[in-house]
This record gives structure tokens, C-alpha cells and sequence, in this order.
């Protein structure tokens, strides 16, 4: 391939890589910004952005990492390979994994529980070290017999999300119960009949008056009369449970974050990543006016 389309190539690829990089990082910061704190007993239905402490969950069974065994909340590992090949070295990824389970938030007004799935997660507690094993057996023993006993054919990496430690999360925020929720008549009562329909047989038991193996305008209209009665009640009874919070991944494409630092470090770190972007841009775009020229 000629020289002059091999610096073309590149640089509509650098160009094109930091141009994404740029406009996706810049407009997640300016989201940031101008996304105020929200309270959680307070905060609207939608995108929002909270800031609390990691609690444990009453009914959550203890998590323990999968490399150290720690007592953690969340966890994400990975296990790579280092191979030479033609002289050069490189690490090849064998196993990776994160957990799902159910965080929970509390900021002083209430709590709210947070689904990780799809999350952009920045914890603080990270590890990394190597060892002889493919499953590490924990951490290395420290000190200068451990660093010079070492080998660098597998290393571990987890990251881990701690009680007791802060979380700014932005996400999608949703409420239910507590009387939050309007009652959709029509829509209820219409879901308890196509539930009393799939079992036909009681459905007759109850309303068949006349006993003819079919129901009638009249008892048709006893059934419809029956499951908004019933649809009522659901909805009283779901009205007194306890409002449940949960944070999860937006529809919309709309960041979903969950940080140890705060919103500082995300603003700052994103700043770098944007200007980076926009440099790459700008080197692609002289790389290919070069050509040109």
C-alpha cells in the first residue's frame, strides 16, 4: 500500500476514534454538571443523580470476592495469561466476571436500592498481582522474599465495592408503593379477567349460576363487577407496603454511573478524557490534510 494512503487511513481512523471520544466523554460531562444532587425520599421519577453510603441489605446472602474471598458488596475480577509470541509479549484474558447483585444507598433521608447491571462502576478498592496459578489463592504475602519469589504468568485483577463506603450513582430512578402509583381501572380489572380466564374451570365453579357449562351476559357481568372489586383491593394493598426505591440503567442511553469518588473526580476525569479525544481528532485531521496538501 502506497505511504500517503496508510497516513490517509490513519488518520480518518484517529480522527474518527478521538471525534467519538471527544463528543461522548464532553457531553457525559456536561451531563454531570448539570444534573443537580437529588435526596432520595425527594428525588422525581427519571434520570437523576444521587450521592450516599453503601449498606448491607438485611435479605442479601454475604458476597465474598472471587479472587481474595473478602466480605465485599460487589465485586469484578479478571484473570489474564502473559504469552509470548515472535519475541513479544502480551496478557490474554482468560476469565472475567462481576457480580449483580443488589446494592443499597443510604443518604440520610431514605434508601434505595441499585441495580448494577449495565453500570459504568469506578470502584476505589482495586487489586492487582500476579502469581504461578491460574486461581489465585488470595493475595501475595509483601516483602522482598514474596517480590522475588514471584512469577508474572497470571495475573489477577478485582476491584470491590465495600459497606461503608460513599457511592455517587446517577441512573434511572423509579418508586413503587407507598400510594405512589394511580389506579388504571379499566386496564386492572381487564388483567384479573384474562387471569380468571386461564383457569376456565374455576371461573365456571364461581359464576356459572345456572349451571349450563357457559356464562351468560348477566354472569359475565358479575365477573367484570367481581374483578374490579378485586383490582380495588390489589391496589389497596399494594398502597400500604413501604415505598421501594431502585436505581437501574436508563432506556434512554443516558449515562449510568456508579462511583466511590465524587462528582469532582468524575468531572476532572472526564475533562482529560474529552481534551485527549479532541487532540486525537485534531492529529488525524492534520495526518489527513497532509495528504492533500
Amino acid at each position: 500500500m502506497d505511504a500517503s494512503w496508510l497516513q490517509l487511513a490513519m488518520g480518518a481512523v484517529l480522527a474518527l476514534v478521538g471525534g467519538w471520544l471527544w463528543v461522548g466523554r464532553w457531553s457525559r460531562l456536561r451531563h454531570f454538571q448539570d444534573t443537580p444532587t437529588s435526596r432520595i425520599r425527594s428525588a422525581a421519577q427519571g434520570h437523576v443523580e444521587l450521592a450516599g453510603v453503601l449498606v448491607e441489605r438485611a435479605d442479601a446472602t454475604p458476597l465474598l470476592a472471587p479472587l481474595t474471598a473478602r466480605p465485599c458488596l460487589w465485586w469484578r475480577y479478571r484473570i489474564e495469561e502473559y504469552r509470548r509470541t515472535n519475541n513479544r509479549g502480551s496478557w490474554r484474558v482468560l476469565e472475567h466476571g462481576v457480580s449483580t447483585e443488589l446494592l443499597k444507598l443510604f443518604d440520610g433521608t431514605g434508601d434505595c436500592l441499585i441495580d448494577p447491571r449495565g453500570a459504568d462502576v469506578l470502584p476505589s478498592r482495586r487489586d492487582v498481582w500476579t502469581g504461578d496459578l491460574r486461581h489465585s489463592r488470595g493475595l501475595p504475602s509483601t516483602g522482598l522474599l514474596a517480590w522475588l519469589g514471584g512469577t508474572r504468568r497470571y495475573r489477577y485483577t478485582e476491584e470491590r465495592l465495600h459497606a461503608g463506603e460513599p457511592l455517587y450513582a446517577v441512573g434511572d430512578f423509579r418508586s413503587e408503593g407507598g400510594g405512589r402509583a394511580g389506579l388504571a381501572l379499566e386496564a386492572a380489572r381487564a388483567e384479573i379477567v384474562r387471569e380468571w380466564k386461564g383457569e376456565y374451570t374455576g371461573l365456571l365453579r364461581r359464576f356459572d349460576n345456572n349451571r349450563d357449562g357457559k356464562l351468560d351476559m348477566a354472569e359475565w357481568g358479575r365477573v367484570r363487577l367481581a374483578a374490579e372489586l378485586e383490582a380495588e383491593q390489589r391496589h389497596r394493598t399494594a398502597s400500604e407496603q413501604p415505598v421501594r426505591h431502585l436505581l437501574a440503567r436508563p432506556l434512554q442511553g443516558l449515562p449510568f454511573v456508579l462511583s466511590s469518588h465524587g462528582e469532582e473526580v468524575l468531572v476532572r476525569r472526564y475533562r482529560w478524557q474529552a481534551l485527549g479525544g479532541a487532540l486525537l481528532c485534531l492529529l488525524g485531521a492534520l495526518m489527513v490534510a497532509a495528504v492533500w496538501t
